[in-house]
């Protein structure tokens, strides 16, 4: 997962452009990704699809020359988006459209102007106050002209037509933890679930440009949208932090269960919060017009860390080991909606005899049943037809995994079905 964000970490992304279209394409080396175009000025829902932004290069260089502020040593330090610009000016004029970050001197800002023509840099305060006055060359060679906005789609079939929605933003260039953990875990998720022998639910994979992208999906995908039972927005999920989970808008749903249920059994730092109407994609799913059960998924969230839509957001701050923790915490998630289900006892008066179906010790009078036996009689007890499994395994206080195994060896002996 790391190397793959150092694959695609020097791509100039944008929510439109030949960033984005190569870095979907580096993707597609690893699974069978859909790239998809939607034509500039297409109307999605209450937007327009932008201009396509493609940049080839953007510099200032002072009187000798030299390049002081260069796009080619970091694409964070030209405006993404910003309008072509060939110029001599000097640095009092200049000085407007440098963008930095003065409680950070030697961090450069991540900035956008995607719906507004405009044009800028972004440098390290340090580097702009020692510039002398005098005129500079000013070069921003971009094209924002009628294109496509690209984004790619994965759908991984199971044996119902009920999905899970798995999203990622993809549209920032040299952001790590910020765009690339998202996107490097979600392919590893990916990949695992083509492995799995059988699924229940369909799995579709989402990775697009920021708001832009979840709004154009949506608005092409009217029909797709009511087999989405449960989904996930995956973003920074590479840092040391630990894990932070946004409820989706209905705020109880099985997803919501799920994502509290598996992080508090882990036994890990971890932190749940409401929804509220802003971060990343989730609040486009969880618009009241669609209302999905999506929720967001991160370590340390959006502008909670100091390097958040900086320079400092680089490959150092992606840990493999946290990758790899981020991707076990979302595939058990996932394990835990795949088991889920709602079963009835099939010999509901009174308790089964479970000894002589061989579910039972031989030697009772133990202070405290076994884990297995305990969760063998919770099952029982509460497989009515209206409590699903993962209800039980919060109402015993116990993991999932330990009262889908219960629910497995009654099924097997007839003592349950499904409801």
């Amino acid at each position: 997962m790391h190397a793959l964000a150092t694959d695609l970490y020097p791509l100039c992304r944008s929510i439109t452009g030949d960033g984005l279209r190569e870095s979907l394409r580096r993707l597609q080396k690893l699974v069978p990704l859909e790239i998809c175009e939607v034509k500039s000025g297409t109307q999605v829902l209450d937007w327009t699809v932008p201009k396509e932004w493609n940049i080839r290069d953007a510099y200032v260089a002072d009187a000798k020359g030299r390049r002081v502020i260069d796009f080619n040593q970091l694409n964070l330090h030209v405006l993404n988006y910003s309008v072509p610009i060939r110029e001599k000016m000097p640095l009092a004029a200049l000085r407007p459209h440098i963008f930095t970050l003065p409680d950070h001197p030697d961090w450069v800002p991540y900035r956008t102007s995607y719906y507004s023509e405009a044009w800028g840099f972004c440098a390290a305060q340090r580097v702009v106050d020692a510039l002398p006055d005098g005129e500079y060359d000013v070069v921003i060679d971009s094209t924002l002209a009628p294109g496509s906005l690209s984004y790619g789609q994965l759908v991984i079939p199971g044996e119902t037509r009920d999905e899970v929605l798995l999203s990622c933003h993809s549209c920032h260039p040299a952001l790590a933890n910020d765009n690339l953990s998202g996107m490097a875990v979600a392919v590893a998720l990916a990949q695992q679930l083509a492995a799995q022998p059988r699924r229940r639910f369909t799995y579709r994979f989402l990775f697009i440009p920021g708001t832009i992208g979840s709004i154009c999906w949506l608005a092409s995908h009217e029909d797709v949208v009511p087999r989405i039972k449960h989904g996930l927005v995956l973003s920074c999920v590479g840092d040391a932090g630990g894990f932070n989970y946004k409820r989706s808008r209905r705020g109880d749903a099985p997803i919501d269960r799920a994502v509290a249920h598996v992080l508090r059994h882990m036994g890990v730092p971890h932190a749940i919060t409401d929804f509220v109407p802003y971060g990343y994609d989730e609040r486009q799913y969880c618009s009241p017009g669609f209302n999905l059960a999506v929720g967001c998924f991160m370590r340390t969230p959006n502008g909670k860390y100091p390097e958040y839509h900086t320079s400092a957001d680089n490959l150092s701050l992606v840990k493999p080991d946290a990758l790899e923790g981020s991707l076990a915490a979302v595939s058990a998630v996932l394990t835990v909606l795949e088991g889920d289900g709602c079963f009835r006892n099939l010999s509901p008066k009174g308790e089964p005899q479970l000894g002589k179906r061989g579910l039972y010790g031989a030697t009772g009078g133990a202070a405290q049943l076994p884990g297995f036996e305990f969760a063998l009689l919770w099952v029982l007890n509460f497989s009515d037809g209206s409590h699903s499994l993962l209800e039980i395994a919060e109402k015993a206080g116990m993991p999932f995994a330990q009262i889908r195994s219960a629910a497995d060896a009654l099924l097997a002996k007839g003592l349950l079905e499904a409801a």
